[in-house]
């Protein structure tokens, strides 16, 4: 059983963040927008540049929009920038198989060319990616402050570390989860009751 989130008062809003490569057009985001929908809370799911510095001032801009006191999740490198926004605003987070130590994740992809399934984008990841992720990188984390949502069989992060750096979040584990979490719509109740909004369990269901 999980304890009972306890934020300091209803969050105004939610932000979601979404992962390395993606867009505010995946199925991840597209639930998170229906679920603020039915509870009636603002919600904002920007499309983040790949260069991580950028993302992050995006995201910092659109956090502003969502009053005093957000929530702001994130999936995958989301996660990472949730959990910076997060520490950096005294805010309350919900991550979802987040990355962990991200500049040692992206310098294996230095050199690597991607392409962005949602806006079709081409680039390139450089040295300065691995250089801004490590800048960016907080210190130390707040578990108290996140819910961490962990697949067991990740495929691309170790769920491991992730566990050990937020050791005392409230903690739910999706046995044989991979890493794109297919089942979220299962978990957006929790999600939102870490922002204290109760969402009625089935009110939002994953599209096949």
């Amino acid at each position: 059983m999980l304890s009972p989130a306890c934020p300091r008062v209803p969050t105004t809003g939610v932000l979601y963040l979404h992962g390395f490569n993606s867009g505010s057009a995946s199925p991840k985001a597209a639930l998170m927008r229906e679920a603020c929908v039915d509870l009636g809370l603002p919600c904002a799911t920007p499309d983040l540049p790949h260069r991580p510095d950028q993302a992050l001032d995006v995201a910092t801009a659109r956090l502003a929009e969502l009053g005093d006191y957000p929530l702001v999740v994130g999936s995958s490198m989301g996660g990472f920038l949730a959990t910076v926004l997060a520490e950096r605003h005294d805010l309350p987070g919900g991550l979802v198989n987040p990355a962990v130590a991200p500049g040692r994740l992206v310098a294996d992809w230095v050199g690597e060319a991607f392409v962005n399934p949602y806006s079709s984008e081409r680039f390139v990841v450089e040295e300065d990616h691995r250089r801004a992720l490590a800048a960016m990188t907080p210190e130390r984390v707040s578990p108290g402050r996140y819910l961490l949502l962990l697949g067991t069989a990740d495929e691309t992060l170790e769920a491991a570390e992730a566990f050990a750096l937020y050791q005392g979040a409230r903690t739910i584990l999706h046995p044989g989860g991979d890493h794109g979490f297919s089942a979220l719509a299962d978990y957006l109740p929790a999600i939102l009751a870490q922002g204290g909004h109760a969402l009625a369990p089935g009110r939002v269901a994953a599209r096949g």
